[in-house]
């Protein structure tokens, strides 16, 4: 009973974040605009950005990766591994917004705030984003579980740099003074490497524990 309450803890706290999240998406994009938001304001400043066409682009990216991050947590619950058709169902929501939101994010990486470099970090975190979604989806085709799971965990690391990303932004930007030009594209790779660090120790943790011998008293 008490692992029981912890794994709801955890998956409880997960999605208050995950809400949190949305929710500021929601207020800052969808009931002000993208118009309103200081870096996309920036962008209407060059009479040769497409706005219609990015906005498209833009809100189809937004949209399917707050459902991948919605649907994220629910999958790492023993729970959810148990009821399999709920566990398929809802795995298959989470890798097809992560490609459907992956074309969308290269094409807004090119007109990403903080030029080239941007273009490449976010072009990067697309490719991980999809390669970590792909191999863990082909891992249970092949019906290896363990590496499926692995891959999922790492891939959840990656959806999350959506939240992680936000938080690095204004500490290097607005807290170290650091130009957007540097402080975008360090946001995304301190973001990746900080996620899936903290992925791959969870990894190395948990086959750690299950190959350490048990001590006999």
């Amino acid at each position: 009973m008490g692992v029981r309450k912890g794994m709801n803890y955890k998956a409880l706290l997960s999605y208050l974040v995950v809400a949190l999240f949305i929710g500021y998406i929601v207020i800052q994009y969808i009931v002000y605009g993208p118009k309103q938001s200081g870096i996309v304001s920036g962008k209407l400043e060059d009479p040769g950005f497409p706005y219609s066409q990015w906005q498209v682009f833009f809100f189809i990216h937004i949209a399917t990766g707050a459902i991948a991050l919605a649907a994220g947590p629910f999958q790492f619950l023993k729970a959810s591994r148990k009821k399999i058709s709920i566990h398929r169902i809802i795995g298959r929501i989470y890798v097809s917004s992560i490609f459907l939101s992956v074309p969308a994010g290269i094409y807004l990486a090119f007109y990403a705030t903080g030029g080239m470099g941007s273009t490449i970090g976010f072009l990067c975190l697309d490719a991980a984003w999809f390669i970590t979604a792909f191999v863990g989806l082909k891992r249970i085709r092949e019906r290896k579980i363990n590496s499926h799971q692995e891959w999922m965990i790492r891939s959840y690391a990656v959806t999350l740099v959506f939240i992680t990303f936000r938080i690095f932004l204004p500490l290097l930007t607005f807290v170290a003074g650091t130009s957007f030009a540097l402080g975008f594209p360090l946001a995304v790779f301190l973001s990746m490497i900080l996620n899936l660090g903290l992925a791959e120790w969870y990894l190395h943790k948990k086959r750690s524990s299950k190959v350490s011998p048990r001590l006999s008293v």
